[in-house]
Formats: structure tokens, sequence, C-alpha cells
């Protein structure tokens, strides 16, 4: 039985989002600001300026101010033959340097494949990619590939012998899901509009000057449409006529009927009529709790993300085992959706409960391995470590939620922790000290979070009777809410002179 699919688009000045819903629950989220448009995707003409045979790669100059990266298995094509925009493949198999594949100051086309992030800039390949309803072309490839989404082998067998007699000379094709069951006519119809595009990229690759953009991929609405839209998506709801009026002919011009699915909403905040918001925010906490009574705690980390899975308010029926097996099966199918959820890529390590069962181990792996194949995105689960560890990988294009809606705390600097009251408290009284020391004022005033004054005047007042005692110094406390924990300041106040 096919899953309900609904889409829902809410577009004002600033933003677009498309929120993908399977059987009423939030899967997906997709957001593009005006001031931060999507680049994955985009082709330009570039600038190779640094070349670092250290690190096999390339920092390529695509007119964005942060250089581009390019790595040289991304520059190498997988043919054996000159391509237009890629160096060749030696014959003997072994990898050249990136010196022997792009010189300083050469002239380059490429592909943005990941989003710039941090410190890093956006990564670049040579083997470009052109994406329709039912075909890729890829220009510089040899390759015809089927999507691994469609399971059934007389089908993929007719796709692939339909692109290998459909492709334009020796460029490589692969075959999308939405393509099982389209006639011939449909994918020659599809290719026909690529290669009309990438002859329009190659024309104007010609006119223009480095750095420059040569192909801009669709905006959101339309890319998700053109990438998510399939017969189990039953409704497609819009909050703007202009927005619908666009989405219906663009499906129009891709052959699809979209009659009866595609609906005007009667609300501008349409995602707050489905939950939405809601669902967002509780995505961007660090906490997901589960139906059971179990939890997730979920943290991002530069170079990871870790998953911790606890029982929490859950103690079972039956025994300890069962307990632990249906905490890990329920935690291991929201963890899928969270991925989703929240897009989070790279590596991924999953802390599920410890088992004892063997077969309840490899069970818990089958089930997270499954739930993944609802993501399109490519996810790759590694098994079990020795310490119970589930390592895998899903592959990191767009930013996470989290990168798209918050940003990194200035006072915390991203730790999430911050100096405790006690802290503070002991740095404040050392600065009193000091203060109090080298000035000529009879009174000192201080003014710091509620907390941290409630610790410096102590019980009835008898650590701010000991501090005059010690310094000689009539000492004034003043809480003040709007201060963060670790935030003071110290003003001395100097007496009325009888001369002013």
């Amino acid at each position: 039985m096919d899953m309900c699919k609904e889409i829902l688009v809410q577009t004002d000045d600033l933003e677009t989002r498309v929120a993908v819903l399977e059987e009423g629950r939030l899967a997906e989220i997709y957001v593009e600001r005006s001031s931060n448009d999507r680049l994955v995707g985009n082709i330009y003409k570039g600038v190779v300026r640094n070349v670092l045979p250290g690190m096999e790669a390339a920092f390529i100059d695509i007119g964005m101010g942060k250089n581009a990266f390019l790595y040289v298995e991304d520059a190498l094509a997988c043919s054996e033959r000159q391509t237009d925009n890629g160096p060749k493949q030696p014959r003997n198999g072994v990898r050249p340097s990136i010196r022997d594949v792009v010189k300083e100051g050469q002239e380059i086309i490429v592909q943005i494949t990941k989003e710039a992030a941090g410190t890093k800039g956006a990564r670049v390949t040579t083997r470009l990619s052109i994406p329709g309803r039912y075909l890729v072309l890829m220009p510089a490839v040899d390759y015809i590939g089927v999507s691994r989404r469609i399971n059934d082998d007389q089908e993929r067998e007719r796709l692939k012998a339909a692109a290998v007699q459909i492709r334009p000379g020796k460029m490589g094709l692969i075959v999308r899901t939405a393509a099982e069951g389209a006639e011939m006519e449909e994918l020659k119809q599809d290719l026909e509009g690529l290669t009309k595009i990438w002859q329009a990229i190659k024309l104007k690759a010609t006119r223009v000057s480095a750095p420059a953009l040569i192909h801009k991929d669709l905006e959101l609405v339309l890319r998700i449409l053109r990438d998510v839209f399939s017969e189990d998506v039953t409704k497609v709801r819009v909050n703007s006529r202009e927005v619908m009026d666009r989405v219906i002919e663009f499906m129009d011009v891709m052959g699809v009927d979209v009659k009866g699915k595609v609906f005007l909403s009667d609300t501008v905040n349409l995602f707050a009529q489905y939950a939405v918001d809601y669902e967002i925010a509780q995505a961007l906490k660090r906490k997901v709790w589960l139906k059971s009574g179990g939890y997730l705690v979920i943290d991002e980390t530069e170079a990871l993300t870790v998953i911790d899975v606890n029982t929490g308010k859950y103690t079972g029926s039956t025994g300890l085992a069962d307990t632990v097996f249906k905490t890990n099966s329920e935690a291991a199918r929201e963890i899928a959706r969270q991925l989703r959820l929240r897009n989070i890529g790279g590596i991924i390590i999953i802390d599920f409960i410890d088992m004892q069962n063997l077969a309840h181990r490899e069970e818990i792996v089958s089930i997270l391995s499954e739930e993944l194949k609802k993501d399109k995105t490519k996810a790759h689960v590694l098994g079990i470590t020795p310490l119970g560890l589930v390592e895998m990988t899903r592959k990191k294009a767009r930013l996470s939620l989290s990168r798209v809606f918050e940003k990194t705390c200035p006072y915390c600097e991203g730790k999430g922790r911050v100096p405790s009251e006690e802290t503070v408290l002991i740095a404040l009284r050392k600065e009193l000290r000091e203060k109090a020391a080298v000035t000529s004022a009879g009174t000192l005033e201080v003014t710091a979070h509620p907390l941290v004054a409630e610790l410096l005047t102590g019980p009835s007042g008898n650590g701010q009777r000991n501090l005059e005692m010690e310094t000689g110094k009539k000492i004034v406390v003043k809480p003040q809410g709007h201060f963060l924990s670790g935030e003071y300041e110290i003003r001395a106040v100097y007496e009325p002179s009888v001369f002013d």
C-alpha cells in the first residue's frame, strides 16, 4: 500500500517553506530565503586560485567571496575520454595528483554539490549533473544507472535499455524513481529538455568571463515538485495564488496531471493550520520524547552527530530485555524520521540501550535500515561496534535544520554550557577586593544576575557584611534580571564633596 503524502507550500516576501507530510505527519522541511538562496546544483565558470598537493584539492573562485573546494576525485571524469569540463582518467588506474589535473589560473566549469558551512567553502565537482523529471543528464560521465528505489528487476532492465538507446553520444544518464512505468516517449521528451539546458550552459560558458554563474537550478517550490512529486502525493496546498499558478504551469510542462491535486489555501499561515510550525520547533530541541515514554538526546557537533537512546518513563511489563528491545525499536524508527526532518548529514553515532540478545541487536539494525529507505538522501548503516554503538553515514548536501533556523550562541560560543553562579561569584569577589584596594571611593556598587547577587549577599546578609569588614568599603548589591548569569558590573561610588 502506497504512503499518503501531502505537500504544503507557504511563501512570503522573506522566505519560502515547503513541507512534506507522510500520513499527516511532517517528514521533510525545505526552506529558501531571499537573502540566502540554495546553491547546490548551481553551475559556475570558475578560476583555480590555489592548488594544494598536500590535501589533493584545489580552491576554485566561483565569485562568491569564499572559494569553493575541489577534491581530486571530484575533478576526475569517470570515463577514459577527454571531456569539455573534466580531465582524462589515466588507463593504468592510478589516480593522478591534483597538480596533474588542474593548474593555478585555469578556468574550469564546476557544480556545487555541498553548501558552504561555517568556515568551509562550498564543495564542487566537474562531473556535472542536470536533473529532470525522469532522468539526470551527466554530460561528462560515460555511465548508465537506475534508481535503487526501483525494486522490480524487469522494470530496471527495461529502463536501463531505454536509457542506453536514447542517450546522446557517450553522455551519462541516471533513471530516476519517478520514471518507473514511464513510456519511451516520456523519457525522450525529458531528455530533450535536459540537452537543451546543457547546450545553453555550454554557450553561456563561452560568452562570460570567470568567475560567473552560468546555470541556476529551479526555485525551491518547482525543484521540490520535480524531485518529490509522485503518484502517492494526494494534495499540494499553496498559500499564494501566484505560486499556485506557477506550480500548475510547471507540472503541465513536465507532463504531469495535477488536476484535483493542487489547492489554494484559505489561510495565510498554512503551516500553523497543519501544526508544521510546532513540529519544526520540536525538531530544534535536543530531547525527543517517544510515545512509550522513552526519549532520544540528539547532539550535533562539527565532526559528527551523536544520538543517545534512553528508556525514560517507560518501565515495560514483561522483563528488562523486552523493555529495552521495545524502546530501541521505537527509537530506531524515530531516529530515521529525525534524520530526514532535521536533515542531519555526515557521520552519525547512535547509542542504543545495551542489548545482550544478538538477535535483538540485528533486528534493531534491520529496522533502522528499512526506515531509512523512505529517505531519498543516501544513507549507509555500517552496523554495531563492539561497544554497542551503531555507526552510519548520511549524505550531507543541504544545511541542517538547526543551521537554517539557529545560530551559534554568542555567549557560550556553541558549548551549550555557561559558568555556574558559584564560579561567577568567586571571580566577582576577587575583582571586588582588587578594586577596593585601589579606589578611594567609600562605596562599591555591584550589579549582577539575581542568583549571583543572592550568593554574594549570603544568608541574612552575612556574606555582604563580611566583605565590607574585609575591604573597609560599603558594598551595595543590585540584582538585575536582564543580566546574563556570568555578567556583572562593579562601580566605585564617590560621596558628594562639601565643595560641590
